[in-house]
């Protein structure tokens, strides 16, 4: 079966019907809490001013004053003594917190500062632990049980685990749920995307390999391959997709990306409202019961009810959506179809087994992956580091939060249409030495020129989120299809790995508000530079084993990445094709 043959069958549906744009606007809203679900922790887990709280009320204000001015940020207890002031130990009796902006938040509720002060970056790390661990399990789970149960059972986890949340009791309780509730996300964003998307799937000799291609953070672990010696089983294991073949390009970037961003936006706009951690936690959770009848408006996908033999259930889901676009659709659709019968094939010395060892065999394959590892690992860095930094910003913290959600938007959009124009290099490259560049500014802005440092630590997220958004594209184009999912695999790896240590940069601001941005900005130039020596893929065909992989562009200064450079690089090695290890 190729995706070719299900199309054509299909062709009769037209691509822009009434079930296609349904499809595509409820799929796409079902990943809005994907996008503030994760980031709402800047304003729940936000640190307002705080001081010691003092047993004895002679000189309080004094005092007080003085604690918070202190070099401690109010740790420890101040005295006045002729005039001057001393420490004289750490608070005993809790803190006093500042109300101007928050009424409580998971600092305030626990007294998560000074020595606790760790736990703030820490809760959100587990979050993303929880990310990882959901990528794991989540596309097993899709394949085995229907990406239409698994889409709404992640929902209902994460707005269940949400909910919990909101009655913690402790930090504990609150780190545990939130652990939950990045399982459920990552699923439900892999069900969904699978959903409204295909798997680009191409035939390399016998043996059948997908891969998707994405264009957002969150769409990292979508992206893998499979090596099969059964052809049907590789059938069972292709994912599914509801819509036409022209409108999947637009639902990966104006669908699950732009309608993320959205949810991002729709953060500050509830956190401006509300003040109190748990009830802003309580609304954000809350919309994910509204997805409930939306399990009657989405079909579950024909292409996996097929590859499971469920062929009259998946002839019934494109019946409906016929009757929907106003079609009058054939009488049989699949029913003695080709697509029903696996491919009679013959066993080839090529149908081997290749392991992650691969990555590395080779020292052309050796430098691609760990090139693509050391940038994904960075860029993620930078991406989480500057969208938690937007309550350490000058200025209001909800309009920063907003910009940074549009911003993302724009990056998005942009990367979208630059694509049809520019190198997959150029659009790595620049936006990444730009962003770097522009964060590492930041130092040299003074005090009183704020706004101008809000608008450079937006532009860096306009860059980077650019740059990341196609990062995705080149990275699939480099890895042959023997080994491309296990390649994209350790990129996703390194990524998540970054996104668990990102809460720690904005945690820096504390001490130091400029120190994030320089470092931020001097990682993001280090991506930059190392991304000059990644090959050019645009215009050039799939590598389909470990003999094709371009080398590094090591002339890049007299070759400026053109592909005809990459293609005197790309020597093939016949001496020397070396048997992955079984």
């Amino acid at each position: 079966m190729t995706s070719l043959d299900y199309d054509e069958v299909t062709a009769f549906l037209g691509e822009w019907g009434p079930f296609q744009l349904t499809i595509f606007f409820l799929l796409s809203l079902s990943t809005v809490p994907n996008g503030y679900t994760g980031m709402a922790m800047v304003f729940l887990a936000d640190t307002p001013s705080y001081r010691c709280r003092t047993s004895h009320r002679n000189g309080t204000s004094a005092n007080q004053s003085l604690a918070e001015e202190g070099s401690g940020r109010g740790c420890l207890k101040y005295q006045l003594l002729n005039g001057s002031s001393s420490a004289t130990g750490l608070c005993e009796d809790g803190w006093e917190y500042s109300q101007e902006r928050y009424h409580s938040t998971i600092v305030t509720e626990w007294d998560l500062v000074c020595g606790d002060a760790w736990k703030v970056p820490f809760s959100l790390s587990i979050f993303f632990l929880g990310v990882l661990s959901g990528s794991f399990v989540s596309g097993e789970l899709s394949d085995r049980f229907g990406r239409k149960v698994v889409l709404f059972a992640t929902m209902a986890i994460q707005t269940l685990s949400s909910l919990v949340q909101v009655a913690s009791v402790n930090w504990e309780m609150f780190c545990v749920f939130f652990f939950i509730t990045g399982i459920g996300q990552i699923s439900n964003y892999m069900a969904a995307f699978v959903l409204g998307k295909p798997l680009q799937w191409k035939r390399v000799g016998k043996p059948f390999v997908w891969v998707v291609l994405q264009t957002s953070d969150m769409m990292n672990l979508m992206i893998a391959s499979t090596l099969k010696k059964n052809s049907k089983r590789t059938q069972s294991e292709l994912g599914c997709e509801l819509l036409g073949r022209n409108l999947r390009v637009v639902y990966s970037v104006l669908g699950t990306c732009v309608f993320y961003a959205l949810g991002y936006a729709f953060l500050p706009l509830c956190a401006y409202f509300l003040r109190s951690w748990r009830l802003l936690l309580a609304v954000l959770s809350l919309p994910g019961l509204l997805y409930i009848p939306l399990w009657w408006f989405i079909p579950e996908s024909p292409r996996w009810l097929l590859a499971k033999g469920r062929v009259q259930e998946a002839e019934d889901v494109i019946r409906a959506a016929a009757r929907k676009n106003g079609i009058t659709p054939p009488e049989v659709i699949f029913k003695g179809s080709d697509l029903l019968i696996p491919e009679k094939r013959e066993p080839k010395s090529s149908d081997v087994s290749y392991t992650y060892m691969d990555l590395i065999r080779t020292t052309r394959m050796r430098n691609i992956t760990l090139l693509n590892s050391v940038i994904w690992f960075i860029i993620t860095i930078t991406y989480f580091g500057l969208s938690l930094s937007t309550p350490n910003m000058n200025g209001d913290p909800y309009l920063n939060c907003l910009l940074s959600a549009l911003m993302e938007v724009a990056a998005y959009v942009l990367a979208w249409l630059l694509l049809k124009l520019l190198p997959r290099k150029a659009l790595i490259t620049f936006p990444l030495l730009t962003a770097g560049l522009v964060l590492l500014l930041i130092h040299a802005v003074p005090p009183e020129y704020s706004g101008l440092s809000v608008a450079l630590a937006m532009g860096g997220k306009l860059g980077v989120t650019a740059a990341f958004s196609v990062l995705y594209i080149s990275a699939v184009e480099q890895f042959p299809t023997v080994v491309r999912g296990m390649g994209m695999g350790v990129c996703s790896m390194c990524s998540k790995t970054g996104s668990t240590i990102a809460p720690f940069f904005p945690y820096l601001g504390h001490y130091d508000r400029i120190l994030p941005y320089i470092l931020m900005g001097a990682l993001t130039i280090v991506a930059g530079l190392l991304s000059i020596l990644m090959p050019e893929t645009r215009g050039m065909p799939l590598p389909e084993d470990l003999t094709q992989v371009q080398t590094l562009n090591w002339c890049c200064c007299c070759c400026c990445g053109r592909p005809e450079c990459s293609r005197k690089n790309r020597t093939t090695e016949k001496a020397q094709k070396l048997q992955p290890a079984v």
